[in-house]
């Protein structure tokens, strides 16, 4: 694989996708009581959300509004034969990195700037693209560190989170 071949996926965006479901109380109460923050500014009008216009959502709410929508094939199911699958490619919204393809992939970890709430009854849309691809020689050998970055918006494409990922992949 040349230098070349890789660079040319940094820049490379998805489509601006949907939300299929917008922000709603009983989806925000069963998150905020799963990451046990029950703030009442992400479920009743107070002080702290008058300046939003009412409840908003969790600062990582809207990470977690990109799951599979009704009436589509579940991934896990049909994938429930094959030994390879990771599980993680049921959301990706990027194209596969053809000179890469085949590797093992490990987690290098993951950043995320907050900027805004999503407010309640509003859809958010997502956006990824490659920010940076590098290739590096260490002592398990050749890896490549692909770093994606994920923009989350409000209908009035006000910036609500950047997450930034890093995939470390290398030859199995």
């Amino acid at each position: 694989m040349s230098k070349l071949e890789l660079n040319s996926y940094i820049g490379l965006e998805s489509e601006v996708v949907r939300s299929e479901l917008p922000v709603e109380a009983s989806i925000v109460r069963r998150f905020c009581q799963a990451v046990m923050d029950e703030n009442p500014m992400y479920w009743t009008p107070n002080e702290d959300n008058r300046a939003y216009g009412g409840p908003v959502a969790p600062p990582l709410f809207p990470t977690f509004m990109f799951g599979r929508t009704f009436g589509s094939p579940d991934p896990i199911q049909l994938n429930a034969e094959n030994p390879g699958y990771d599980g993680l490619n049921f959301s990706r919204v990027l194209p596969d990195i053809e000179p890469i393809r085949g590797y093992a992939m490990l987690n290098g970890g993951s950043e995320v700037d907050f900027f805004g709430y999503a407010r309640h009854g509003e859809h958010v849309n997502r956006q990824a693209r490659y920010s940076n691809i590098v290739e590096r020689d260490t002592r398990k050998g050749r890896m490549v560190f692909v770093t994606t970055e994920s923009d989350f918006r409000n209908p009035r494409n006000d910036l609500l989170l950047r997450v930034r990922t890093t995939l470390i992949w290398r030859p199995q």
